[in-house]
């Protein structure tokens, strides 16, 4: 028998926004406990972000968050000997972690000279409807549109 799962420990709100939506995307940020290192990153990112669209850096990265965060996603099932991909709705806990850590992956990938950059533009494009996170979300959108046949095998 599984034993119960662990209890969520609550966040601390960062310092600035006083928010626990910041402190959520900078933990994901971190790289090897590095902390203080990611929180300047993130900091450096919305000023950027507030300086190229004159508008509040903070408000277009919520705007930026809300537009990549996925609805439906699909899962793997095996029926029959036959795999399948049935589409099925997010979780609201991991629509946040999904959207926070395509952000932060395809921001990574993007070309730019330091890390806050990189974030920066891609928090500008998914907050306009592009870039390769927003795309992601489309894409997963797609394949759970296309895979609607399936959704009667439910998981």
């Amino acid at each position: 028998m599984r034993k119960s799962q662990p209890k969520k420990i609550p966040l601390a709100p960062d310092s600035k926004y006083n928010d626990k939506l910041v402190t959520r995307f900078v933990n994901n940020l971190m790289w090897e406990g590095k902390k203080s290192t990611a929180i300047t990153i993130f900091y450096d990112a919305v000023d950027k972000v507030s300086k190229i669209t004159n508008e509040d850096g903070y408000e277009v990265w919520k705007k930026a968050l809300a537009n990549v965060t996925p609805a439906v996603e699909v899962k793997s099932r095996r029926i029959g000997g036959a795999n399948f991909q049935i589409p099925s709705e997010v979780r609201a806990d991991r629509k946040i972690s999904l959207s926070i850590k395509w952000l932060i992956r395809f921001s990574r990938e993007r070309n730019g000279k330091t890390m806050a950059d990189k974030l920066a533009n891609e928090i500008i494009a998914a907050s306009k409807g592009e870039g390769a996170a927003y795309k992601k979300k489309e894409d997963t959108h797609r394949m759970a549109e296309a895979n609607k046949a399936f959704s009667h095998f439910k998981i």
